[in-house]
């Protein structure tokens, strides 16, 4: 093929061919043609000559895909290897690439069709200019502006250079440049911005071209955040921005310039320029936007221009707000610009898009609660003094004074405040717990897939309005009813309007004082439920039950208190099972179980009025209550009853009722196995073998709810059960040796591997809710060694249960160091079977390798004298296949290798064999640590990679090792100890990975690793900024790297959130004396 001498770098490139080339890697050509392109192309991308080439194919093609592939191997250079060229060639790129720049933006024709490769050489110029500027081009930014003035073309080009260099110091530059380059980056921007502001004022008054405004327009919008504050106030910048607001084609734009100077928030040095600016602001917008526009409507029906001047005007509205709110309060003229401001945000508010409410959401979250706070603390004047920015010195008078002062506030923002509940009823979000939507034909059906952007808004709602009702209970209580009448009334019914009613009534659960609380309750119960008997349809009823049953599960306290609703709700719910409609029956299930959980007490003890306890009377009718359900419903319901059992405290009365519930599945259990006793083909039957599976899996419903008092249930049929999971497991072997591989896949052998399944989820269900009772560990364990674990080890890989695994952790974890002897046989079963099936790739297995890493690690922590007395030979397997999971790129199974591994090092660091260990180990852990630290596909692992290394190195320091890490027959340089020898080897691994960092870099960033190792911190940034360095984390994700600082702050949210009434949900909060 004629493009093999493309190869040849030797001699300047054939542009033609390389023109050919590309396109054929571009065309519609054969196959063969395209990834024989494909080959030579990367080829030359990898090549380390290649780049020398870019000016000559730029200076000579006419293909746009050419010039690209060019300048993708330039910005290969530029990112890798730039520091490492010679001056001259650097000096020759800049200056060529400045050229071709300025060359083709200086004239309108070429500048607007060469549009798309001038951006891209705008990037390269960014590129260059993140090495080279400030120190080594001081006069960049002057000889940027003098060059703007020559032409309106170049002007508008340099714009998008400067906004490219703003963007990239600001906004991108986490993970792509150290900490200190981005500070002297952004100290030249800001010394230097003189000359960049007085170009943007020229060409703002000056120009009358469109699109040189715009571009202008867009730059300072990226320059605004972060420009020194004088030269916004104490310039004519504010008065230009506002003269161009009203003129249509840059409305946007300016909306966006304004924005961000309302963001800024520095004390209060300009707040007359701020008050001046808004008020000017309304005026025009009062033009734009007259205040009787129906916003939700507009924006329905308005062009994509108009639909972003909504989004950007909510944007301004809540920016100001956020930062400004308090100065506008302060003279009457402004305050009724501020009440017009937020009735245009509620109006916005209701426009149909997710973003544009997720923006005015945000901020009335905020606001609401920061009125709910000053509120909430008027009993401690010092702490509101403080929130409302009030410097008060606290004489009496002056707590008088605020308290009127936190009045006036309440009473100017009631008014909003009323509308802003009406707004969040109307719009609540859909709760987890709703099973029950419409989908897009407009039929009921039962929600397949959680949509977890709801969620998370359900969530902000909820919480605003929880803050509302704080703030005013009466309103909140008002609205709810009167809009619940109207519902009853039929003049407001709809599916909808029902569904956000009942979802708002149910989120307030817990703000309320509990008498208030119950009236309100009483009065909505009995409206739902009388409208559920006047209205008529089926998909009525499933809605108007969905919202019964919601609202009545958010509200433990109240059915607690009152034992007639409680029975009432609870005799709809089965009601509810009855009913045939899909979501319905599950969400009666699901009710049941969650009231139950709260309620439980009440159904053991005799009520007033009642014979006898709800329990009993629930067992005599439960054959007809589920005779209605599927297998899964039942198993819920079963669940329920479990946790009515379990909080009966007479064991007498506990296990009569055990007795009562298992009766039907223990009825079909003995009919089975009588009948195998006589014949055992008659347990090959496939019914027979679902309706064994069933009964396993409502014995493991209540297993799960009664803990310890399942004892004399599952005694009952232990040993059956091990004997017919031995016997499934002989057929599965049997099928799989007669029919090949492919029988592991069929439906009979799937549900005999159910069974399986099942029973060892049965009986870690058990041992795992148990109390610790070695009793029950010495009557349970043994048993299982030969049924369970030979098992296992004779069986064929395709037919290994993965639950054997986390069965035998479960054990582990429940029994700890009782095991120890246990250990050696679980060793022997699981462990090299094991190891042979998940050490072949990555993929086979997933379930087995996660659940072998959590037994392992139970026998690591708990039973740790067991791994000691292991053969070398199989200690140097378990390090082996510790080291496999780390380097998984699926997270959890990485997670629990590395903590596994931490387990080791410190349980290893304690013990006599210590230095052996770590000898044979050390350097082996340290390098594979580094290899995934530094590949970008274990970025999750980072918090855990940090901790092994800074375990090693503080490990070399501390003495506990007395023998050299190195081997000394084959090292002949004799270290002074083994700091030395480890800072040299690490210095080594490191400059022969990353051959484009400097050995001075390289030896600085160890011997930081060494001086920080005791400062977790300071340890952990280093490594930061040593992976930007080496380059291999750079235009990327990286959060991963920053995501326990995230976690922490997690925490603080939730302890403030359990502070204020109702906001943890009744229903999560674990109360489990509160029924008694």
């Amino acid at each position: 093929m004629a493009a093999e001498k493309l190869r040849d770098l030797s001699q300047p490139i054939d542009v033609p061919l390389l023109d050919a080339t590309v396109a054929a890697f571009y065309g519609t050509g054969s196959k063969e043609e395209r990834s024989a392109a494909d080959q030579i192309l990367r080829d030359l991308q990898n090549n380390a000559e290649m780049w020398l080439q870019v000016v000559h194919i730029l200076q000579n093609t006419k293909s746009l895909n050419t010039k690209f592939f060019a300048l993708q191997v330039l910005e290969g250079v530029i990112k890798y290897r730039w520091n490492a060229l010679p001056v001259e060639q650097r000096d020759g790129m800049k200056n060529y690439v400045s050229d071709v720049i300025v060359q083709l933006s200086s004239n309108e024709a070429s500048f607007r069709m060469e549009r798309l490769y001038v951006n891209k050489l705008n990037i390269i110029l960014v590129q260059i200019l993140k090495h080279e500027w400030p120190a080594r081009w001081r006069s960049f930014v002057p000889d940027l502006v003098s060059a703007a003035k020559t032409s309106e073309t170049i002007c508008e080009n340099c714009m998008a250079i400067l906004k490219l260099l703003s963007e990239e110091v600001f906004d991108f530059s986490r993970g792509e440049m150290t900490q200190q380059k981005i500070k002297e980056l952004k100290q030249s921007l800001n010394s230097e911005f003189q000359l960049i502001h007085e170009l943007c004022l020229f060409v703002l008054s000056a120009s009358q071209r469109t699109e040189l405004i715009r571009a202008t327009l867009s730059t300072l919008h990226a320059f605004l955040s972060w420009i020194p504050l004088g030269y916004i106030f104490e310039s004519p910048l504010l008065e230009t921005l506002l003269k161009f607001f009203p003129v249509p084609s840059y409305r946007n734009l300016t909306l966006q310039c304004l924005t961000e100077v309302a963001a800024l928030n520095f004390g209060d040095y300009y707040n007359v320029q701020y008050v001046k600016m808004y008020n000017i602001f309304m005026v025009q917008l009062q033009n734009i936007l007259p205040p009787s526009t129906n916003i939700p409507e507009a924006y329905a029906h308005g062009s994509s221009e108009e639909q972003a001047f909504i989004q950007n005007l909510a944007l301004f509205f809540t920016s100001f707000y956020k930062s400004h709110i308090r100065v506008l309060e302060s003279t009457q003229e402004s305050i009724s610009a501020l009440l017009m401001g937020l009735e245009y945000l509620i109006n916005i508010s209701y426009v149909d898009d997710t973003e544009v409410f997720k923006v005015c959401l945000d901020y009335w979250n905020s606001l609401v609660l920061e009125l709910f706070e000053a509120h909430h603390n008027m009993d401690n004047p010092a702490v509101s003094a403080n929130m409302m920015g009030l410097q008060v010195p606290l004489l009496s008078g002056a707590v008088d004074g605020l308290g009127s002062q936190l009045m006036q506030r309440r009473q100017l923002y009631s008014g909003p405040m009323s509308k802003l509940r009406m707004l969040m009823i109307c719009r609540m979000a859909k709760p987890e717990e709703v099973l029950i939507v419409e989908d897009e034909n407009g039929n009921i059906v039962r929600e397949t897939m959680k949509d977890n952007d709801v969620l998370v808004q359900y969530k902000s709602m909820r919480e605003t309005l929880i803050y509302l009702s704080h703030l005013d209970h009466d309103d909140t209580e008002k609205q709810m009813l009167k809009k619940l009448s109207r519902q009853l009334s039929g003049e407001d019914w709809s599916w909808n309007n029902l569904n956000t009613l009942c979802w708002a009534i149910g989120s307030i659960s817990g703000s309320m004082m509990e008498d208030q609380e119950n009236r309100f309750l009483v009065m909505v119960i009995r409206d739902l439920l009388n409208l559920c008997e006047i209205t008529k349809g089926k998909d009525n009823k499933a809605v108007i039950a969905s919202n019964i049953m919601y609202v009545v599960g958010q509200y433990p306290r109240f059915l607690r208190a009152h034992w007639k609703f409680l029975k009432t709700v609870v005799n709809k719910l089965f009601e509810f099972m009855h009913e045939t409609h899909p979501g319905v029956q599950d969400m009666a299930c699901d009710t049941f179980l969650k009231i139950v959980q709260k309620c439980k007490r009440k159904f053991v003890i005799v009520q007033v009025g009642e014979n006898e306890p709800f329990v009993s009377e629930l067992l005599t009718s439960l054959p007809t209550t589920v005779a209605d359900l599927e297998p899964h419903q039942i198993h819920t319901f079963y669940e329920s009853v479990g946790n009515m059992i379990q909080a009966e405290p007479d064991p007498q009365k506990r296990d009569e009722y055990l007795q009562r519930l298992m009766e039907l599945p223990n009825q079909k259990w003995a009919e089975i196995i009588g009948q195998a006793r006589q014949s055992v083909d008659f347990l090959k039957d496939q019914d027979v073998i679902r309706t064994v599976l069933n009964i396993l899996q409502t014995n493991t419903s209540v297993a799960s709810s009664l803990g310890t008092y399942f004892l004399p249930q599952i005694s009952l049929i232990f040993l059956d059960m091990l004997n017919v999971y031995r016997m499934y497991s002989e057929l599965i072997s049997s099928s799989i040796a007669e029919g090949g591989p492919y029988a592991s896949k069929t439906s009979y052998v799937k549900l005999l591997r159910s069974v399986k399944r099942e029973t060892l989820k049965l009986i870690e269900t058990f041992l795992d809710k148990a109390e610790d009772q070695p009793q029950i560990g010495k009557q349970f364990v043994p048993p299982m060694m030969e049924p369970i674990l030979l098992d296992y080890a004779r069986n064929l890989p395709d037919a290994r249960e993965s639950e054997v695994l986390s069965l035998f952790a479960t054990i582990i974890n429940k029994y700890k160091n009782t095991m120890i002897e246990d250990v050696p046989r679980i060793f022997e079963a699981v462990f090299q079977c094991t190891l042979e099936m998940i050490t072949k790739n990555f993929e086979d297995y997933p379930e087995h390798r996660l659940k072998f890493f959590s037994l392992l690690r139970a026998i690591a922590t708990y039973c740790f004298p067991a791994l000691i007395r292991l053969s070398s030979q199989q200690l140097k397997l378990v390090m082996d296949s510790i080291i496999w999971a780390f380097r998984h790129t699926e997270r959890n199974i990485a997670e629990t290798g590395l903590n596994l591994l931490l387990e080791m090092l410190k349980n290893f660091q304690a013990s006599e064999f210590c230095n052996q260990f770590y000898r044979t180990y050390f350097l082996t852990i340290e390098q594979e640590i580094f290899a995934v630290l530094t590949d970008t596909f274990h970025k999750p692992g980072f918090k855990l990679h940090v901790l092994v290394l800074q375990h090693l190195f503080c490990l070399a320091e501390s003495g506990v090792l007395t023998e050299p890490l190195w081997d000394a027959a084959t090292v002949s340089y004799p270290y002074p100890n083994n700091v030395a020898f480890v800072r040299e080897y690490t210095i080594k691994l490191l400059s022969s990975s990353f051959p484009n960092m400097t050995a001075a870099e390289v030896t600085q960033m160890v011997n930081g690793l060494f001086d920080s190792r005791n400062d977790l911190s300071v340890f952990k940034n280093h490594i930061r900024d040593f992976l930007v360095q080496s380059k291999e984390f750079s235009a990327q994700d990286n959060k991963d790297l920053y995501a326990e600082e995230a976690a922490a702050q997690r925490e603080r949210d939730r302890q403030r959130m359990l502070s204020i009434p109702g906001l943890i949900a009744p229903n999560e909060i674990q109360d489990e004396m509160v029924d008694s």
